[in-house]
């Protein structure tokens, strides 16, 4: 993948044109593609576009798509997809429900903004955001995505966090969801279960134990105060604190470090002092940062007087 970097960031706005009214689906309201300017509006051929290859989103749910079917029959496409130009055709940015819905409604062609993408690097940068700024993704699917800009933009979660609107700490904690089992992540995807199961199981580190409690999540419906309660009542505190290595030497601080950054979603710094002393370190980065950071410790508490 390419690795220009002088047009990335351009985000939702570049892939929308000024307001528009409702296009029909007759293609009377613009012309046929001239096959030369970009930033522009035209009906063109559905079976001249290909799919998108940085297309985050994995599952369509299908009396969504027949809901917007429906409608495109009645209204036509409200918001033209979004195209750019490739050697005999378009590449799909942007709408990926909409042309499957106008392909179920039997149209031939479809109103696109075509623009200008100068490299692949742009072109998954500017899907990504798309549709995590417009799409109705599944939590795994937003977590991946932010993954994604994180490791193939080569941008920082706060760099994400300004091109999306988001919070820092709603990247971090998105991300932590991928270190998930897959058979938990797949019940995520599928609304078997919430974000807020998700998250209170990440803090279990027996992996037997996590899988135990997510299948009783499935079996019995328990709540996210269940889990966590269940989570206390099975000592998974003991098996943490067990699992600590010794900080008697400096070798073990890394460790360490990671052990706490993985329990409070943050950057954590273990520093070592003369005399076997020290300092931790915990990094938040707002108001609601450390509000959560705070409700973390006090369920820590709450568990050391169970």
């Amino acid at each position: 993948m390419s690795k220009t970097k002088t047009v990335l960031g351009r985000g939702l706005a570049s892939l929308i044109p000024r307001p528009l009214p409702a296009v029909p689906s007759s293609p009377a309201t613009h012309g046929p593609d001239g096959g030369a300017s970009d930033n522009t509006i035209a009906h063109i051929d559905i079976d001249r576009i290909d799919h998108n290859p940085y297309q985050p989103r994995a599952e369509f749910d299908p009396a969504a798509l027949d809901e917007l079917r429906r409608s495109i029959e009645e209204k036509g496409i409200i918001q033209p997809i979004t195209v750019r130009r490739v050697e005999n055709g378009y590449q799909l940015i942007a709408g990926e429900r909409r042309i499957r819905a106008a392909r179920q409604a039997g149209m031939t062609q479809i109103p696109a903004y075509i623009i200008r993408v100068r490299s692949d690097e742009e072109m998954l940068e500017l899907a990504l955001i798309e549709n995590l700024q417009r799409e109705h993704l599944n939590p795994i699917e937003i977590a991946i995505s932010y993954k994604r800009l994180i490791e193939e933009c080569s941008v920082t979660q706060e760099q994400v966090s300004q091109r999306i609107g988001k919070d820092r700490t709603t990247i971090t904690n998105f991300l932590r969801l991928l270190k998930l089992p897959q058979a938990i992540q797949k019940a995520v995807r599928q609304g078997q279960l919430s974000t807020g199961h998700a998250r209170a199981l990440i803090a279990i580190e027996d992996g037997n134990l996590q899988m135990e409690i997510f299948q009783k999540v499935l079996d019995k419906g328990l709540s996210v105060r269940d889990v966590e309660r269940l989570v206390r009542a099975r000592g998974n505190r003991t098996a943490r604190r067990d699992q600590m290595p010794s900080t008697s030497t400096s070798s073990s601080l890394p460790s360490v470090e990671e052990k706490l950054r993985h329990l409070l979603g943050t950057k954590v710094q273990v520093k070592l002092l003369q005399d076997g002393k020290g300092q931790i370190v915990i990094e938040y980065y707002s108001a609601d940062d450390l509000d959560r950071l705070l409700e973390i410790f006090d369920r820590i508490q709450d568990r050391s007087y169970s």
